[in-house]
């Protein structure tokens, strides 16, 4: 088993007041294998050093009644690919904590939704650095779709979320697949890709 313990350096950065993101840096992911096996426990912060600990996450897509889909770029002061365009939201869960409340519990906290019925649907596995940061991503990432329901708007945290976007699906799979799509999160792609070759039960619209 793996804990922050082991991995002593870099502490200082994560308890430097002048960095705004500090508590989460320091909350815990769950390190795993690569079949998704939990193996041990570090800090946000470690997991994301060069080159990266394989730890657990979660993207979310969330769908109107009309089947369009919400998108956000992740705010300026972001430790990993700032200002990118990415999924509704990301996160970790903590050690042992299911996938579908930590989700449930992030749509809370950036965008002001609650009790949002989330289906996982599939894992997309993916390893990305961001040269802007030194940062690095290497997730067993679990991707979960929901339906906003009618009536209700999300509110997104600036400290979280610079813009939202809502847009068609099949437009946003033409964008991606063309070259040169710097401004969208590495991780999008293969999020949407999962999406499109699982199976929600019907929660959310899917192409043909």
């Amino acid at each position: 088993m793996t804990s922050a313990a082991d991995h002593p350096g870099a502490a200082t950065d994560v308890e430097d007041g002048a960095n705004p993101y500090a508590w989460r840096e320091a909350e815990s992911v769950e390190l795993v294998d690569e079949r998704g096996a939990a193996v041990g426990s570090t800090s946000v912060d470690l997991a994301h050093r060069a080159p990266g600990l394989l730890h657990r996450a979660f993207s979310v897509l969330l769908f109107d009644g009309s089947g369009r889909l919400l998108l956000q770029r992740r705010a300026a002061r972001k430790t990993r690919f700032a200002l990118c365009l990415a999924n509704t939201c990301c996160g970790h869960p903590g050690p042992l904590e299911p996938v579908t409340v930590a989700a449930a519990r992030r749509l809370g906290e950036e965008l002001g939704l609650h009790a949002v019925d989330l289906t996982e649907i599939g894992v997309y596995r993916y390893r990305a650095a961001d040269p802007a940061s030194n940062r690095v991503e290497n997730e067993f990432d679990h991707v979960l779709v929901g339906l906003l329901p009618a009536g209700r708007q999300p509110v997104a945290d600036p400290a979280e979320v610079a813009e939202l976007h809502w847009v068609d699906p099949e437009q946003l799979g033409r964008d991606l697949a063309a070259p040169g799509q710097e401004r969208y999160a590495p991780w999008l792609h293969g999020v949407i890709a999962t999406w499109r070759s699982g199976r929600d039960g019907g929660v959310c619209p899917r192409p043909a």
